[in-house]
């Protein structure tokens, strides 16, 4: 019997583990934690369901009970222990400065945007592998990898990250791919990296979802996601990456052979299987590989849902049915093609990801044995003490005379009344849904009523799409019965001759047809064959023929939407796709769908986190697709932690599928309800109100050089006469003709000229500094020249000071007399702040601030930014929002801004680390009457909360350094900086800043950092 557990949310997401629940023998929770990490073990837990132990199933109780054997993973436990202890160790010794500097963002605890553990821990141990493992007292690994994978992989380089669904695999790939790309771009010649790379998805949905890694695409995770530090982001442009489905991988017919007829080939080639009039290896290699171009190098192969991807042993006298010989053959196909790549062009890593890397039946190993090249693992057990995921509820009792749970084991009670072949033509009027079915679809249907009234009441106001309720079917034919039962249908079918007549769904909130009988505009609940979709093949006429009402109805809408557009050329398949990738989405296509009917399972990767119930109507073989089939609930919709840093658990409940953590007998009290979203964004028609300001990486204090004097007193005369300047010179040979060359006329020069010459030579002869030359000396160097020319220069015998043009050497003398006559006071000139900007993006705006939160939020007016983000408890910072009003109400300022998801930082020092300040706000000043500049004041609201230490030198370098180095720069206009530490005074010390401002007094920085000359009409 298991243990009371009332929540299961042990551990904070963003910190690795700290406890776990206490398993014992048969697999079940004792109710007691035991501290530190859960060893990996290779086990797929699974309710025990307790028909005929009683009537008293608390559906509280977690049960992890299997009754399969548990084994411990070693080579993932034992390098785990080793990537912690260099964790731990500070700083991520042993790796490149890149590596680093990523690795401390992606662990740095005050980002706005946190990466999950489970993600920093999968790229850590790629990283540890690549950098460290067998060097500084750490074991080589990569040793036992590389005999893995050449009994499994042919060699290939192949290392799997386990990750629970709904964990962030590709987040974990994004940081994968800036980790290669960044390092290659510092060390072009470190054969450990590569700037090229070849993803490869199990279908088009996932293919399609992973844009995302192109940083070109304008929802990109490297910004979304904040994977790669402001100075670095530039570099990611370098990456070159192709993502494909591995269908791609298929050869197809070669052009050679594209429309003749399958006769004509026979003809041809007579005898010869049909393979001959496809593509070779190398055919398809180069068509998969052509958006790399010519550029050569290996490149890394990262395998998202990677359990699809393996080498099969020869056959075996095991038996496998028809969906296991399939699976088998796509594994085939991916690892072939993957291998075929790999021979062509060079493969460096292969990386492989997936929540479940496990050999399936019929691949002549034992089904369930996790691929011996798995280096890292976050289970779903992990996953769900961490709250990363949903919690799946499954029925373990019911007061049925059967020995089953009749909804846990639904298959084995309607299997054999439901029609087994696709292509069959039935109605329900000729065959009705089985009683169990029935029995099932209103007992969930039920659960879901009760999650649509808690949306309608708490989240639909703000936008939030409706709870989704899904159904698995094995073929077109049950599916149509089941699609049918639910939503409604017309009576249309040979049968039945169609008169307009409707038959009505059973199921209120998902009917497709209102009560006079029409369709709605836009269908509850649809129908989708989520294998022929992934595979891009055509849709197949009996399923087009049932879903023609919904194909229709979601064409208009795609018009609405996009006025302008032809819908007839978006074939059915496009359309149906985009509304099963899109359900859950705001504003998109499925935003509204409410129950899903699939044919066969619906695919990894497709992610909609209002999931909330999971009908399986067919049989499942293995627990492996149970976890998969599961693992489409288990998407998280909030992610806002409760005050105690952890996130509420969210429960999917399920039914029909044999897998369980969560036994769900009887109704529970529902979770706490996540706050509802906020979308906080730039708005149009507010552009007057945009505040730009300076993105900034560092600061340098430079020593001007010192003034140059021109000092006559000493100077001696400088005579150019007869003796010094001859006019014309003639050349003669032994024999031959007398060459006379004379000197052009140089009368009409004027001295401005000469001076210009002379300061060109002392600049690059005699002012230069370590080979650089200093051009802001030129101005002073012409001043001293020209008074030179006027108060040294003697002219005699009718020669002319232009003679400094003509001869060289005359001119260096005269620049050797203009030095000695120079003099230097170094100590004249004091230090000046400079910025150094982000090379990349040196200006940020609130002009494309677009984020959803949960904290609480206030409308703003005077700003660009839509709302203003309180930080603090729940309740929000009240601080904060007095000053919004203030500014509000303050006619000097023109425009403020919540410094939240702007990305303005100040970097500071602080016990010898370097930190970097987010300010609270950016205040824009109204322009004075013929003024052009713009005039701002950072505030920052500080309450008891903050630490004195940091606090004092946060303001200390934003006022002194930052401050003075802006103001200095002339592009940003002028900055200051206030510090608000009571509210009761706070609108008085507001507008004594203000006015600090206006008058440039030290509240725009330090004084003798300011430039000497700075001057407002030029900033």
């Amino acid at each position: 019997m298991s243990a009371m557990i009332e929540n299961p949310v042990l551990n904070s997401p963003y910190d690795e583990p700290r406890e776990h629940f206490v398993i014992d023998d048969n697999g079940h929770p004792t109710g007691a934690t035991a501290p530190g990490r859960r060893p990996s073990q290779s086990f797929v837990p699974i309710a025990v369901q307790r028909k005929g132990r009683g009537r008293k199933a608390t559906q509280e109780a977690l049960d992890f009970g299997t009754g399969e054997r548990i084994e411990t993973n070693d080579l993932v436990n034992e390098i785990r222990r080793d990537v912690t202890k260099w964790r731990m160790s500070g700083q991520y010794p042993h790796v490149t400065p890149i590596s680093r500097k990523l690795l401390a963002h992606w662990a740095d605890e005050s980002r706005d945007n946190r990466v999950l553990f489970c993600q920093r821990e999968a790229a850590e141990t790629a990283i540890f592998l690549a950098e460290v493992a067998g060097r500084h007292g750490y074991t080589d690994w990569r040793r036992r990898l590389a005999s893995t994978n050449d009994e499994f992989n042919r060699g290939l380089p192949r290392i799997a990250l386990k990750m629970a669904t709904g964990s962030g695999k590709t987040v974990v790939m994004g940081m994968l791919i800036a980790w290669q790309v960044l390092n290659k771009i510092h060390a072009p010649r470190d054969a450990r990296f590569s700037s090229k790379f070849l993803i490869v998805a199990p279908g088009i949905t996932i293919r399609d979802r992973l844009r995302v890694l192109q940083p070109s695409d304008p929802g990109n995770y490297y910004k979304l996601r904040d994977l790669v530090p402001a100075d670095l982001e530039g570099g990611l442009d370098r990456a070159q990456i192709v993502i494909t489905n591995y269908h791609a991988f298929l050869p197809r017919e070669s052009k050679e052979f594209k429309g003749i007829a399958a006769n004509t080939k026979k003809l041809l080639r007579p005898g010869e299987s049909p393979n001959v009039f496809k593509e070779t290896e190398e055919a398809v290699v180069a068509r998969v590989l052509r958006d790399f171009g010519s550029s050569k190098g290996e490149i890394v192969v990262i395998n998202d849902e990677a359990h699809h991807c393996y080498q099969d042993k020869p056959a075996t006298s095991s038996e496998t049915s028809k969906e296991e010989a399939a699976a088998d053959a796509d594994a085939r196909v991916w690892f072939r093609g993957v291998a075929a790549v790999a021979k062509k062009v060079g493969v460096k890593h292969v990386f492989d990801l997936s929540a479940t890397p496990y050999f399936l039946s019929g691949s002549g190993y034992n089904q369930g044995t996790l691929f011996g090249w798995t280096v890292s693992d976050f289970s779903l057990m992990d996953a769900i003490e961490s709250g990363i995921v949903k919690i799946p509820r499954t029925p373990v009792d019911d007061d049925s005379s059967s020995d089953q749970v009749s909804y846990l084991h639904l298959w084995d009670h309607i299997g054999k009344q439901l029609p087994k072949r696709k292509g069959l033509k039935v109605t329900l009027d000729e065959l009705p849904l089985p009683e169990v079915l029935e029995g099932a679809l209103f007992s969930l249907y039920r659960s879901y009523e009760r999650a649509y009234d808690h949306w309608q009441r708490e989240l639909e106001p703000y936008g939030e799409t409706p709870p989704v309720f899904i159904v698995v079917c094995p073929n077109t034919a049950v599916s149509k019965l089941v699609y049918e039962w639910i939503g409604g249908w017309e009576l249309n079918d040979e049968a039945t001759p169609s008169d307009g007549a409707v038959r009505a769904g059973n199921l209120e909130l998902f009917k497709n047809f209102d009560d006079e009988g029409r369709a709605l505009g836009r269908p509850r609940t649809i129908l989708v064959d989520s294998e022929q979709l992934e595979s891009g093949e055509a849709l197949k006429d009996d399923f087009k023929k049932v879903a023609a009402g919904e194909i229709d109805a979601f064409k208009t809408q795609y018009r609405l939407d996009h006025p302008g557009a032809d819908a007839e050329k978006i074939t059915d398949e496009e359309i149906l796709r985009e509304v099963m990738n899109t359900v859950g989405k705001r504003g998109k296509l499925g935003a509204q769908v409410r129950c899903v009917v699939s044919v066969a399972m619906l695919t990894e990767g497709w992610d909609a986190n209002t999931v909330t119930h999971i009908l399986g109507v067919r049989a499942f073989g293995s627990q492996l697709l149970c976890e998969q089939v599961v693992g489409r609930g288990l998407r998280r919709r909030s992610y806002a932690v409760n005050d105690d840093g952890r996130f509420e658990p969210e429960y999917a409940n399920v039914y029909g599928i044999p897998f369980s953590f969560i036994p769900s007998d009887k109704p529970t009290k529902d979770p706490k309800p996540p706050e509802p979203t906020l979308h906080v964004r730039s708005l149009a028609g507010r552009e007057h109100l945009e505040i730009r300001f300076p993105r900034v990486e560092g600061y340098r204090l430079e020593l001007p050089d010192p003034d140059l004097v021109f000092d006559p007193s000493n100077a001696p005369k400088f005579v150019i006469g007869a003796s010094e300047v001859p006019t014309w010179t003639e050349s003669e040979g032994i024999v031959g003709v007398v060459e006379r060359d004379e000197m052009r006329d140089l009368s009409g020069v004027r001295n401005q000229a000469i001076a210009y010459k002379l300061a060109e030579h002392l600049l690059t002869r005699h002012y230069q500094d370590g080979g650089n030359l200093r051009p802001w000396l030129f101005p002073q160097l012409v001043d001293i020249a020209s008074r030179w020319i006027e108060m040294c220069v003697v002219e005699r015998d009718g020669r002319k000071a232009a003679a400094l043009l003509a001869l060289t050497e005359l001119r260096g003398r005269a620049c050797e007399e203009i030095v000695n006559v120079i003099q230097q006071y170094p100590d004249s000139k004091r230090a000046r702040a400079r910025a150094v900007l982000r090379a990349f993006d040196p200006v940020g705006t609130t002009g494309d601030v677009s984020f959803l939160t949960r904290k609480k939020a206030i409308e703003v007016q005077k700003s660009q930014v839509s709302h203003c983000v309180l930080d603090g408890p729940s309740g929000g910072n009240t601080w904060e929002q007095i000053l919004a009003q203030l500014c509000e109400l303050n006619p000097r300022v023109a425009a403020f801004v919540k410094n939240d998801h702007l990305g303005f930082e100040i970097p500071y020092v602080h016990n010898g680390r370097s930190h970097s300040y987010v300010p609270d706000f950016i205040l824009r000043l109204r322009q004075v009457d013929g003024e052009k500049i713009h005039r701002h004041l950072i505030v920052e609201v500080s309450g008891g909360q903050k630490s004195p230490g940091p606090t004092r030198e946060k303001a200390k370098t934003t006022r002194d350094i930052w401050c003075p180095a802006i103001n200095n720069h002339g592009g940003f206009g002028v900055w200051g900086y206030v510090e608000i530490t009571e509210m009761v005074t706070a609108g008085d010390v507001l507008n004594k800043a203000i006015t600090s401002v206006y008058a440039d007094e030290p509240i725009i920085g330090d004084p003798d950092l300011l430039d000497d000359n700075f001057d407002l009409q030029n900033v």
